[in-house]
């Protein structure tokens, strides 16, 4: 009989959690964003621009006002030396992510604000390379923002998300200095159990 103690207790304990799952898009805005210079024929500055982004998030809230987020965001931007002729070249940016997320309103409010803090890693692909090949440069920061979750259905909500994600310049180049930061604005939803 005591055999079965712990087996009941997880069970019990699990049933006040509240699982979300579900996509997210939005826009990358960087600052930050001279990441060195490139020195073939001259020192040109280098620069990654603004982009898109989407991925997934999931989200176990297991206390009434507060929950665990983790996530994947595929980020597009580009990779630009600044010389004359300018020259670009389209690249990545893989993020890997968790957040301690701390909500204004209990469970089971239709609005939810919600404020996040966190940590990530960045895996920055070198143009003409891909992730599976190990051109990358991965770097772990640090992220906050916050956002807020409407409840449109027992099963489903939208939501509206805003974070600084704070990182280390990738690739190594010479001259560089200071973090990149990227800004996501973005909206989603989640499917929720």
């Amino acid at each position: 009989m005591y055999r079965f103690a712990p087996l009941v207790l997880l069970t019990a304990a699990s049933f006040g959690q509240v699982f979300e799952v579900g996509p997210h898009g939005g826009v990358s805005r960087l600052s930050g964003r001279d990441i060195g210079t490139y020195t073939v024929g001259g020192a040109e500055p280098v620069t990654l621009e603004n982009g898109w982004r989407f991925g997934f998030r999931m989200t176990l809230n297991n206390w009434a006002h507060f929950g665990h987020e983790m996530g994947y965001a595929y980020n597009r931007t580009t990779f630009r030396i600044n010389s004359d002729p300018v020259q670009e070249a389209g690249t990545a940016i893989h993020q890997g992510i968790y957040n301690f997320l701390a909500y204004a309103t209990p469970e089971g409010s239709r609005v939810r604000p919600f404020a996040a803090g966190g940590g990530h890693f960045s895996n920055f692909i070198f143009p003409g390379l891909s992730v599976t090949q190990g051109g990358g440069s991965n770097k772990i920061g640090y992220n906050y923002g916050g956002g807020v979750k409407i409840r449109v259905s027992p099963q489903w909500l939208i939501r509206f998300d805003v974070r600084q994600y704070v990182t280390g310049k990738p690739f190594d180049l010479p001259g560089q200095s200071g973090a990149i930061k990227q800004l996501e604005a973005s909206i989603g939803f989640s499917f929720v159990m």
